[in-house]
């Protein structure tokens, strides 16, 4: 191991040469990997250069040793970079997100192939299609595999031997014709690897000599008057006419051709990949890369088209990219498209890249607010001196106009953000006059009692819109059901703000400006909001309800037909009497419509 003092050493006897160069530090533990057109350039520039970045800095005063690898070629010094990269993951270098979890289409090495999707790809000869970032594009395809050809499902070994001793019967697959038996030699290995072909050509978007092919079987039956055989080939061409036709985006003459959006925040870059065959994009794939030293973006896009067309085991010979590069790669043409079809294409990946971006972002986002709900929930937990944290709070107020349409309203939280799907509203059955205590204690019953005969989850805390008397009468009902020990309750009275216990004449002492009372406030306010709108149109109802059965002859079922049909009284009044006919007939439209005029003429 070579010590500081000695780099003048190393320095000076680097080779003038395309390689990729590796920085150690004092542990022997790799620390940055990079490549260079010219070795000796680049990598005494570590040294001798005064550089602004503060992480390129401490990388220099981290560096303790230098290796290096002289190579053939710029582009193969790319592909050492990415190796050493992804199998070290230096602290200093970019990270690229990984792409494990992403499915590949794979076609068995064996006998028979199978059509499978797969997240483990394993080096036993079998061809893998992927990855596919999108898992519902990936199941696409393979269901139109699967119309195509029936491919055996199976995991029988399907050897000479065994097919020729009748080892294996036929399963349900061949009775509805999802395979043709090869199990029993009733398809021929021969015809079942031309179907594999067709269907490998699919994947990789050449459907013209498919296409060509099943047209020939279709005439072929045709002519021989087969004609049930050949509507089935021509639903087959019709089915992959269909799928071409959702993949094709631009002209079919662009062939082959791989496309690379990027866009950069100050963290990382966010790179949109398409793979394209006959104009269809048949692969498609984003990552992300994290910035370690402050990297431009062009080093960042060519660590992402390396490693994107190793993974996507691309041969493609033509790269349409958003700017030019000075790293060569050999054997390939790159296209900077100004206008034109290519041009549309690499807008859509760089749009494609910047959405990525906005949902990264946006993930990220709620990554934060659910880590701040988590803290304000610790707060509330120490501030109320609950028992645990109130993931889920109910909190309940009541409503009435001197005893009339009494209603109470409940409101859910979860994680301290409200949860209007479990929001419920309670019409008041047992009183025919004002009570607020008695109205507490019915829906708390209600509420709770139907809870635990469903086995549902309890909340956390509890929460009345009221002071000592409330929480009394809601504690009563806790007792007598016995989950007093297993929901913690309080009340928030409206004129000043106080939190009371139960059992507990002494307010809690929370401060007014903290997240605690912030989120009770809210609470109580969603509540009486809740209420107070389901309350209003009760008394609406009521009001419209009298206003039509007080017309002679019109009940509540008429009264509920002519608001169907005309949603609002006003309409009512303005409806000509052949329109009111047609909802109600003749005789109780001429009613209605005689007691609106009348009253008008009155006026």
């Amino acid at each position: 191991m070579s010590t500081s003092k000695s780099f003048s050493a190393i320095l000076k006897n680097l080779p003038e040469k395309c390689g990729v160069y590796t920085y150690y530090d004092q542990q022997g533990v790799i620390i940055y990997v990079g490549k260079a057109k010219n070795l000796k350039k680049r990598v005494n520039s570590y040294f001798t250069k005064n550089h602004t970045s503060a992480k390129l800095r401490v990388l220099v005063n981290k560096i303790y040793d230098i290796s290096f690898t002289v190579v053939d070629s710029e582009y193969d010094a790319l592909l050492l970079e990415n190796n050493l990269i992804k199998k070290y993951q230096p602290r200093y270098n970019v990270l690229l997100k990984d792409d494990k979890t992403y499915p590949w289409i794979c076609i068995k090495n064996e006998s028979f192939p199978r059509i499978f999707s797969t997240r483990k790809k394993i080096s036993d000869g079998s061809h893998y299609y992927g990855p596919y970032s999108s898992v519902r594009t990936m199941q696409i395809l393979l269901e139109v595999l699967s119309e195509l050809y029936p491919f055996r499902k199976c995991n029988l070994h399907l050897s000479a031997e065994n097919i020729s001793k009748n080892k294996y019967r036929v399963c349900l697959d061949y009775h509805i014709k999802k395979c043709k038996g090869p199990c029993q030699g009733l398809q021929s290995a021969e015809d079942y690897q031309k179907s594999i072909k067709n269907a490998m050509d699919i994947i990789e978007g050449n459907t013209k000599e498919v296409f060509q092919e099943l047209q020939a079987e279709m005439h072929g039956f045709a002519d021989k008057m087969e004609f049930e055989r050949a509507n089935e080939i021509k639903e087959k061409i019709e089915l992959l006419k269909k799928y071409q036709a959702k993949s094709t985006i631009v002209n079919p003459k662009i062939h082959n051709v791989d496309v690379f959006g990027i866009v950069e925040d100050d963290n990382s870059a966010y790179v949109s990949y398409f793979k394209l065959m006959n104009g269809a994009i048949i692969q498609t794939q984003n990552i992300e890369i994290k910035k370690r030293l402050d990297e431009k973006i062009e080093e960042l896009l060519l660590i992402a088209i390396v490693d994107l067309r190793r993974t996507n085991l691309s041969q493609t010979k033509a790269l349409i990219l958003p700017f030019s590069l000075s790293y060569h790669i050999e054997n390939t043409k790159i296209i900077l498209p100004k206008q034109g079809d290519k041009y549309h294409l690499l807008q859509l990946a760089q749009r494609n890249a910047q959405a990525f971006m906005q949902d990264v972002h946006h993930k990220k986002n709620l990554f934060d607010a659910s880590k701040n709900n988590y803290n304000i929930l610790e707060q509330m937990q120490k501030d109320l001196m609950l028992p645990t944290l109130p993931l889920h709070i109910e909190c309940f107020d009541n409503s009435n106009i001197q005893g009339q349409y009494a209603v109470s309203a409940m409101v859910c939280f979860r994680n301290a953000k409200p949860s209007p799907k479990e929001y419920r509203h309670y019409l008041i059955k047992s009183l025919d006059q004002a009570n607020d205590f008695a109205s507490m204690q019915e829906v708390i019953y209600r509420r709770y009692s139907r809870l635990l005969k469903e086995k549902a989850s309890l909340p956390n805390l509890i929460v009345v819109d009221g002071g000592k008397g409330q929480v009394s009468a809601a504690y009563e009902i806790l007792l007598k059901l016995g989950i007093e020990d297993k929901i913690s309750l309080l009340g928030i009275a409206k004129r000043l703000e106080e939190i009371y216990r139960p059992n507990d004449s002494i307010a809690l002492c929370v401060n007014k400006k903290s997240e605690t009372q912030r989120v009770l406030q809210h609470l109580r306010d969603e509540a009486h909001r809740f209420g107070i709108t389901h309350h209003r149109n009760l008394r609406s109802q009521a009001l419209i309800k009298t206003e039509l059965t007080n017309i002679q002859g019109i009940g509540d079922d008429t009264a509920r037909k002519l608001l169907h049909g005309f949603r609002s009284i006003k309409k009512i009044k303005n409806t000509e009497l052949d329109d009111l006919i047609q909802i109600i007939g003749k005789k109780k439209a001429q009613a209605v419509f005689n007691f609106y005029h009348t009253f008008e003429e009155k006026l």
